[in-house]
């Protein structure tokens, strides 16, 4: 019994990642279930007993991205011994890089944008990373680190948005490798225009820290 859900587990899996990369490469309406099935080494009949629709499985792609953006945020939030702005540095970061490496993180943003998905944005990766940069920027709100009247809702809201914005015309542009420094350029425009002066002083003369390296395995 015990063989039988280990293989099981591992068909549904080679299902998920297979499918990733269909609908990263096509989409969703393009995607081919028989290459789907090609690229996962099951039968049509595994596929169908882990899921009933294409439908379905795409949407099994869209909750092992949250997965994995919630276990990328919780590393970070865990780092208290990084003030909110430096931990939200290494977040954005590494966030661009797990959008590089990670198929399943590539198809997850590609699902989203189509109408088939489009009420997915609410309950999706960017929800999950964008209440991590929430909580951040409140917890610089009372440890004084934003200006007088910043609004914290505000912050968040434009990052969000500049980062999307950034993660789109890297494929537009094929510049995947830049995305980390435009994350980065990013979250720096915002923080000019909302960080308090003093923080602001203190950036200009040390820079961020190094963050190390906190993504999951892939």
């Amino acid at each position: 019994m015990a063989r039988q859900q280990e293989r099981a587990r591992r068909t549904r899996a080679a299902l998920v990642e297979s499918a990733a990369i269909e609908f990263a490469r096509r989409g969703y309406a393009a995607a081919s279930v028989n290459t789907i099935l090609e690229g996962s080494n099951a039968t049509k009949g595994a596929m169908y007993f882990h899921f009933q629709s294409k439908e379905e499985l795409a949407r099994a792609v869209l909750q092992a991205g949250v997965e994995q953006f919630t276990g990328l945020t919780e590393r970070w939030t865990r780092r208290t011994d990084l003030g909110p702005f430096e931990a939200l540095h290494c977040l954005v970061v590494d966030l661009a890089k797990l959008f590089h490496v990670s198929v399943i993180v590539q198809a997850e943003f590609r699902l989203i944008i189509e109408p088939e998905f489009y009420a997915d944005v609410q309950s999706g990766g960017s929800k999950v990373w964008g209440r991590t940069a929430y909580e951040f920027a409140i917890r610089a709100q009372n440890e004084g680190l934003l200006r007088e009247g910043a609004d914290t809702e505000k912050f968040t809201r434009v990052l969000a948005a500049s980062l999307a914005g950034q993660r789109y015309m890297s494929d537009l542009t094929e510049l995947k490798g830049d995305l980390a420094e435009r994350f980065e350029e990013s979250l720096e425009v915002v923080l000019a225009a909302m960080a308090s002066e003093q923080w602001l002083a203190k950036f200009a003369e040390q820079g961020w820290p190094e963050c190390g390296s906190e993504l999951p395995e892939l």
